[in-house]
């Protein structure tokens, strides 16, 4: 079992993310888009689940972590294709979703889904050359692999953001970026993905071309069950407490509150 949670949420709430604060406003804006894709994966049959810091919020705070500017959510990557599939005739008109589809300088392998009534810059520099640029909430495929495959596809796409970061030529270095984005997306990982398959993969962590490899225990995810977040009853992994014992040791436990870091760095919110 893990340790009681020791603290004052109160007091937490108090000194993080009071009503009315920068933070918790943006917290609201993200709780009411995970809100319309919890409606939509209920409606198309979609199985996801919170994870990450958001699963953490979930289990220790029955919300957000006071001071977390940010909310993942993750599926296996068939769901997460039935998923793409749907989103863009399902989501109201002022939230976007974001791919390297429908963004063209977007370069992750992941999705998002963006709230077009706000702008948030964040601390790191690669959302500056985004088209969506609104509050956010993480999108996450995990699918089996053999883990040398995954380890050897992070750099090739892992190589785009130091071509962001070290390039004094921003219009050629996306130029640049958007072809290994290309090659990758389908060439490279396909090819990865079918020698995992012909060969048995059976570790589940992040699809390929997201740069993490935790990996996960797909029976510690299924079957999902349901926690309270915010007010909501959200999907969660059946066994979340293996899951945030395996990422976070003694999750319960509150980190070194006066060392935290966030991803904002400016947050504009014209209509919440």
């Amino acid at each position: 079992m893990q340790t009681e949670a020791a603290f004052d949420a109160e007091a937490l709430k108090a000194r993080f993310n009071p009503e009315g604060s920068q933070i918790r406003r943006q917290q609201m804006v993200m709780l009411e888009m995970v809100k319309e894709l919890d409606r939509i994966c209920r409606k198309h049959d979609i199985p996801y689940f919170l994870y990450g810091g958001t699963l953490l919020g979930a289990i220790r705070h029955n919300g957000f972590i006071p001071w977390d500017d940010d909310l993942d959510v993750g599926l296996l990557r068939q769901d997460y294709q039935r998923l793409m599939r749907v989103l863009p005739s399902e989501l109201p008109e002022h939230i976007a979703l974001q791919t390297n589809d429908t963004d063209p300088n977007y370069f992750y392998f992941f999705a998002k889904l963006r709230n077009r009534r706000s702008l948030l810059e964040e601390e790191c520099p690669y959302d500056q050359v985004f088209r969506e640029r609104g509050v956010y909430i993480d999108i996450f495929p995990f699918d089996k692999v053999r883990l040398w495959t995954h380890l050897l596809g992070e750099p090739l796409q892992g190589h785009t953001f130091k071509i962001f970061r070290t390039s004094k030529n921003r219009q050629w270095a996306m130029r640049k970026i958007r072809f290994i984005t290309w090659v990758n997306k389908h060439v490279t990982f396909p090819v990865l993905r079918f020698i995992s398959r012909i060969t048995g993969g059976k570790t589940l962590t992040y699809d390929y071309g997201i740069p993490f490899h935790i990996i996960y225990d797909e029976r510690d995810i299924f079957p999902l069950t349901t926690h309270e977040f915010e007010g909501l009853q959200l999907s969660v992994p059946g066994n979340s407490h293996h899951m945030l014992q395996t990422q976070y040791g003694d999750y319960m436990q509150l980190p070194d509150l006066d060392h935290l870091q966030g991803h904002v760095k400016k947050l504009e919110i014209y209509n919440d």
